[in-house]
């Protein structure tokens, strides 16, 4: 069940935006762009805020999506 709960104390999400350069970072050393790739802007919007803020991962193509799981396998492997 989802936490609803009223976030008490402010919520400092200015990590959020250098935790999505650093990922969009990471996955162009693979090639990799997710284009939408950015900061979920709601959680500056309103009452209710997750406490690590959201990244959100936007949309890619086929082609990007086999060669990110491709990349994620690789790296379980070894």
């Amino acid at each position: 069940m989802c936490d609803r709960s009223p976030v008490t104390r402010p919520v400092r999400h200015d990590h959020v935006p250098r935790c999505a350069e650093e990922l969009r970072a990471a996955l162009a050393l693979h090639g990799l762009t997710l284009p939408s790739l950015g900061v979920d802007l709601l959680v500056y919007a309103g009452t209710y805020a997750p406490p690590a803020g959201l990244v959100a991962l936007g949309n890619c193509n086929t082609a990007t999506a086999r060669a990110l799981t491709a990349v994620l396998r690789k790296a379980a492997e070894g």
